[in-house]
């Protein structure tokens, strides 16, 4: 396999989770959320880690994270897509065409290496990438300007992408630096490689890979937590610090 990458655009400031401190700093087990990611992230394989945070975030440099060999730091954008595209420009030097580029959600702390590792089998040979998804379940409504209901969709085609993503590094950065030309914002990197034609493999996921975006999410992300090292170890709460409040 060609050598690969991994992005997590951090730049956020939490608007719609609240409060002063932004969502990757709150506390989660006995750490900050984006240590839980960066963590995980770090044991997949050998791979840099970038790491992209607003210009003016004063919470990174205080973790002991930071100074990981492998983590390096970047300026991010008002968008993620513009955070992904400022850290797809700093490896420029270093990265080529066909090596792969996996852009994970800082939010999302859950993720288990084992299913990044998966992510990346599975696409090995793939020409153009993929996304960790998981099929929806529920029953989805579309509905009008009113909000009343239009019409219920067919779920049977119907995936919640999750993250990593996983793209080649020439046609991620083409995608978005082309994204960014035309003033549109892809809401991820498929909807990017998407738009110039290209068709991402859907990979199945798991559930428990939340997106931490309200309050509320940290209780269910802490409850996946503790029972993912139940389930790996076997010894119930044994190396596992409960936040105590949140």
């Amino acid at each position: 396999m060609t050598d690969s990458w991994i992005i997590v655009p951090a730049a956020g400031t939490g608007r719609r989770f609240g409060g002063v401190i932004p969502k990757q700093y709150q506390s989660l087990a006995g750490k900050t959320v984006i240590e839980h990611t960066l963590e995980r992230l770090l044991s997949v394989n050998e791979a840099i880690v970038v790491v992209a945070v607003h210009p003016e975030d004063t919470h990174w440099p205080r973790l002991p994270v930071f100074d990981h060999p492998r983590i390096r730091t970047v300026h991010g954008g008002s968008e993620r897509a513009d955070s992904v595209r400022l850290a797809l420009e700093c490896l420029s030097r270093e990265a080529h065409a066909d090596d792969w580029v996996l852009v994970h959600d800082v939010a999302r702390p859950c993720v288990r290496a084992l299913e990044v590792r998966h992510l990346i089998s599975a696409l090995g040979h793939h020409k153009v990438g993929g996304v960790l998804a998981v099929p929806i379940s529920d029953t989805v409504k579309r509905v009008d300007n009113g909000a009343n209901v239009a019409a219920t969709e067919d779920r049977s085609r119907l995936w919640l992408a999750q993250t990593p993503q996983m793209f080649r590094y020439g046609l991620l950065s083409w995608s978005l630096k082309m994204a960014a030309r035309q003033q549109w914002l892809p809401t991820d990197e498929s909807a990017a490689v998407e738009r110039l034609g290209h068709v991402p493999q859907m990979i199945e996921g798991s559930r428990d890979n939340i997106k931490i975006t309200r309050r509320e999410d940290l209780v269910i992300a802490e409850a996946i937590l503790r029972y993912q090292h139940e389930a790996e170890t076997g010894h119930g709460q044994i190396g596992y610090q409960p936040t105590g409040k949140m």
